[in-house]
Order: C-alpha cells, then sequence, then structure tokens
C-alpha cells in the first residue's frame, strides 16, 4: 500500500507545486498590521483545502491571527493519534529593493544545479507544512482514509511571538491533545541527509544595572576612589567562566547529562569539523568547554553568553567620566533537565555577592523555558528514523539544535506530548532574508518522507 501512495505523491507533484504556489501568494505577514486580512486569507486557504480531503476544519478566531484546526480519523483505530503543527504566517520581506524575484511571485529555477521554489514562505513554514498535506492528500486519493487519526493546529503568530497560542492551547487542551506532536519548522543535515532533532535548548534571559554614585563624575577628581560600575560589571561578567571554559554558577550543571557515546560517534561521522563550522565566519579556534567537539558545544551542553554591554559615554571623542550606571544583557542555553528557575536564583546571588555594600544592583528578566529532549532511544524517533532513512539517499541522522522552539516545550508541559521534530528545509533556505528559497527535492521528498512516517507511526 504505501508504495502506490508514494506513486500517487509522485503523480501530484505539478500539482502541489501549485497549490504551493497559491498559498506563497498570501500575503500572510502576521507582525504588519496591515496584512491582517491576508492572514485571515491564508487560514481561510488552508481550511478549504483541508476540507476538501475530508478533514473537519474550521477557522479559530483568537485575540490575533486566526488559528486553523482539522481532525481526521485514522483506518486502524488502535494506532496512534498524531497532532501536526505548522505556522501560515511569514516574515516582512524588507528590504524589498535586495529580492532577485518578487517575494510574493513564486517561481522556480536552477540554483547551484538544483531546481528551487523562490519566494517568502517557501521554506518558512508554507513549503514545509504543505508536504504533510499534500502526504494526507496521496493517503486519500489512494485508500481513502488515513492511516492513524489526525488533528491539525496551524497558527497565524509565529513570526511575531505567538502571543495567541498559549491561551488556545489551555482552552483547547482536551481537543487538541495527542499521542504524538509533529513539527516540521526544523531542517536537514544536508541535501541527502535528513535530520531528526532530538533536543532543543531551553533559554534564561536577563539584564542587569549596576548602580554606584548618584550620578556621572569626573575621572580626574573621583577616580582611584569612586567605585566604578563598568569595572564591577566587567568582573561579574568575566567569573562567569573558568579557565576550562565551564560557567561558574552554583549548581549550574545539576540536570546536565552526558551525550551517549554512540550519539557522539555519529555526529562525527557527519563531518564538521572547529575549522569548517568556525571558519565560515572567520573564526578558527572553538570557544566554550575544552575538549568537547563543535557539534556537541552547540547542541548538547549549556552555555552563559553576554548579549550586550554598555555604560559612561559611548559617543564620539572621548569624555572622562565615571558612569553612574552600567548594563548588560545575559542569557543562558539549557540542556536536559536544568532548571530555569534555579539558573536564575543562581545567576542573581552570584551577582549580589560581588556588589560592594554602597553599590546596587537591578534584575530585569527576558523570558525562561526548559530544554527538550526527546530520549535517544525513544520508539518513536527510531520509527521515523528508520522510515527517512527508506527515502532519502542517505540514512537519517538525529541531531540537536542550538536555539529554542517554544511551541514543542508548550505541548510537553501543557499538553504531555513528544514532539517529533522533522524538517526538509536547508541551512542555505535564506529564511527570514531576501530570496528565500526552497529546494524543489525537499518539497517533493518531504511529501513522501510523511507517507512513510505516517504508516510506520501507524503499523510500529
Amino acid at each position: 500500500m504505501t508504495q502506490s501512495v508514494l506513486t500517487r505523491a509522485d503523480e501530484n507533484l505539478n500539482a502541489s507545486l501549485e497549490r504551493l504556489f497559491d498559498l506563497v501568494r498570501i500575503q500572510s505577514i502576521s507582525t504588519d498590521p496591515a496584512y491582517k486580512a491576508e492572514c485571515r486569507k491564508a487560514a481561510e486557504w488552508l481550511v478549504a483545502e483541508l476540507n476538501s480531503l475530508g478533514f473537519a476544519a474550521s477557522v479559530r478566531d483568537t485575540p490575533g491571527h486566526p488559528m486553523v484546526v482539522a481532525h481526521h480519523e485514522g483506518a486502524m483505530p488502535d494506532a496512534p493519534h498524531v497532532l501536526f503543527y505548522g505556522h501560515y504566517d511569514v516574515q516582512p520581506v524588507d528590504p524589498i529593493e535586495l529580492w532577485d524575484t518578487a517575494p510574493f511571485e513564486p517561481t522556480i529555477k536552477e540554483l547551484n544545479g538544483s531546481k528551487v521554489i523562490t519566494g517568502r514562505g517557501t521554506a518558512d513554514d508554507k513549503g514545509q507544512l504543505l508536504t504533510f498535506v499534500e502526504a494526507c492528500r496521496a493517503y486519500k486519493e489512494t485508500v481513502g482514509s488515513l492511516p492513524c487519526r489526525v488533528t491539525i493546529l496551524f497558527e497565524g503568530e509565529e513570526e511575531s511571538g505567538s502571543p495567541s497560542l498559549k491561551p488556545f492551547l489551555e482552552a483547547n487542551a482536551a481537543e487538541l491533545k495527542a499521542d504524538y506532536a509533529l513539527v516540521c519548522d526544523t531542517s536537514m543535515w544536508d541535501r541527502d541527509t535528513p535530520a531528526i532533532s532530538a533536543g532543543l535548548r531551553g533559554l534564561v534571559g536577563e539584564e542587569i544595572v549596576i548602580t554606584a554614585a548618584d550620578r556621572d563624575l569626573h575621572s580626574g577628581y573621583f577616580g582611584g576612589a569612586a567605585a566604578n560600575p563598568i569595572h564591577i560589571l566587567t568582573k561579574v561578567l568575566a567569573g562567569l567562566h573558568d579557565d576550562q571554559g565551564r560557567v561558574t554558577l552554583d549548581g549550574f550543571y545539576e540536570g546536565v547529562e552526558e551525550t551517549p557515546s554512540q550519539i557522539k560517534a555519529a555526529w562525527e561521522t557527519l563531518g564538521l569539523t572547529a575549522d569548517k563550522f568556525l571558519g565560515e565566519i572567520g573564526l578558527s579556534i572553538p570557544s566554550g568547554e575544552k575538549g568537547r567537539s563543535v557539534l556537541e558545544l552547540t547542541w548538547a551542553r549549556p552555555t552563559a553568553e553576554v548579549n550586550g554591554i554598555w555604560g559612561g559615554y559611548t559617543g564620539e571623542g572621548f569624555k572622562t567620566v565615571i558612569a553612574a550606571k552600567a548594563f548588560a544583557k545575559i542569557s543562558f542555553r539549557l540542556v536536559g533537565q536544568q532548571n530555569p528557575d534555579k539558573i536564575r536564583e543562581a545567576f542573581h546571588a552570584y551577582v549580589r555577592a560581588q556588589i560592594p555594600a554602597d553599590c546596587s544592583v537591578e534584575f530585569h528578566p527576558h523570558g525562561g523555558s526548559p530544554a527538550i529532549q526527546l530520549p535517544y532511544d525513544s520508539a518513536l524517533l527510531n520509527t521515523a528514523k528508520s522510515a527517512l532513512s527508506d527515502e532519502w539517499p542517505k540514512p537519517a541522522v538525529i541531531i540537536g539544535m542550538g536555539g529554542s522552539i517554544p511551541i514543542v516545550g508548550d505541548f510537553q508541559k501543557m499538553l504531555g506530548m513528544e514532539s517529533l521534530l522533522v524538517g526538509f528545509g536547508l541551512s542555505d533556505d535564506r529564511i527570514h532574508s531576501p530570496n528565500e528559497k526552497y529546494e524543489l527535492q525537499s518539497f517533493h521528498k518531504g511529501i513522501r518522507s510523511w507517507v512513510r512516517i505516517l504508516d510506520a507511526i501507524a503499523t510500529a
């Protein structure tokens, strides 16, 4: 049966591309109020497509842009129930003059020997979400049903912070809860190697303000006697790491587990050396913890990074001043079972311990979320890995992600669901930038991949 569904997906490719073109032409820029009607138009377009496939689909209003929710029963009642997530909104196109083609007039062209689909949203995330919809279409047109029960959730605010998402999940938890969530908003390792993201780092953000004197001071008159908050701040920041690159906060590594040796060995086979990884950005020497590969550092280890620092006079020329205040923004990327609240408390305690008695510090938090880690021996992960490996020229690899996808944490915390992160984007797809593109192979084999994954999940 699977082969007949794959054959139908191949036969449908030209029509699938036309549907993608129609969706890309809708200018669903969520962050700009001028495109509110376009966002609703995209939601309504998706609802119409899903209803035509036999889903019970509807537009759900929110205080912002609408959600799309759809349900379809599966042919095998004992098969798992899956929730597929994607987003139909896109980033603004500015600067428009840097686009080679009109951003909302998709085309297919040759680029570096590959056929690509150009246009805003082709990779992030319209092309990605339609790979799943078109896989469902191939199933319905071939066997008249889907192999398992499917719920779909498309949001229209992912590119503008998803302000309506958590309230919507809370209000509709019973309807949306499934056995697994499927998320298609990630990338492959390379053009021929599919990837499953097993880990997402969490995040703790902090802004600190250190205050010394009650005003800026003349450095000749007060220098050497008055506390300088910039000196205090730089000492605080420098002390966040030891000579081995480890973070010095008390209890920082609680909940951090070592990456299994077989996973690290698999990462080594990917061939990403420090020279190759850092050379692309004009660097060559790895920072962070000593003795670890760049993939382990960026995928599986926690970090502390200074994202901004300022104070005193920074204008043209020179001003001999001792600033009254010094500022910094710091972010911590978390892994494993690290607790964001404990990390924040440890950071506050560390900073306060270094502030002189006649000075003060203020803390301004900027969000916090735990890491997400799918067990490397997860049955879901290995089922999907096998299905992907059957489709692509090279076997699927299990990777980590240095950043965060908040919806994955929300699915876990609010709905109790593991998420399978499978995407078909490439690192050079220029998402959020002019000339965004999506490989034609990514779209075509992405559809075929979801056919295989749905079948594998249903029959596992």
